[in-house]
């Protein structure tokens, strides 16, 4: 995930079958303009947490969108619209029961990755007429064709 400058990384993303995923969100923070802190990390820093048996029990009916990208779909960028704040609770990577509220850059974070363990990959969120215009690039991923700072084995979960 570091190397490849990402921020988070889902289990079944590496062929694992768990639901658990990490997140870091402090190297973001750390890399963000001062301005920009403000706006994306209100009275947070950032985290590195793992997510073991996550559950959001809740989301905020305030939303944002904010252009994404996925390690499993390289190339590709997408404005998703997602609660500005989620609760979840999940084990820690001590095993011990968490129960938090986030907001902001970390909670997109978190559902992102939380959308992995559900089956969501960010091209869900492509409209149809822009996925036909992806098509061909899809199918490269899909395939392991594609250059990547980290290897890749094929994505065979991508709807094209």
């Amino acid at each position: 995930m570091h190397a490849a400058k990402g921020s988070g990384l889902a289990a079944n993303q590496v062929g694992v079958d768990a639901r658990l995923f990490v997140i870091d969100s402090q190297t973001t923070f750390d890399h963000m303009r001062v301005e920009s802190r403000s706006v994306y990390y209100p009275g947070d820093h950032g985290i590195r947490e793992v997510f073991i048996n996550p559950c959001i029990t809740s989301y905020s009916s305030r939303e944002w969108e904010y252009e994404e990208g996925c390690l499993s779909i390289p190339g590709i960028h997408v404005n998703v619209t997602r609660p500005w704040s989620i609760h979840i609770e999940y084990l820690d990577q001590q095993l011990q029961p968490q129960s938090r509220f986030f907001e902001g850059l970390t909670a997109r974070m978190i559902l992102h990755e939380y959308d992995h363990l559900e089956g969501v990959l960010l091209t869900d969120y492509i409209k149809s007429w822009r996925l036909k215009l992806l098509q061909y690039k899809l199918k490269r991923i899909s395939k392991g064709k594609v250059k990547t700072a980290y290897e890749m084995k094929g994505v065979k979960s991508i709807k094209v």
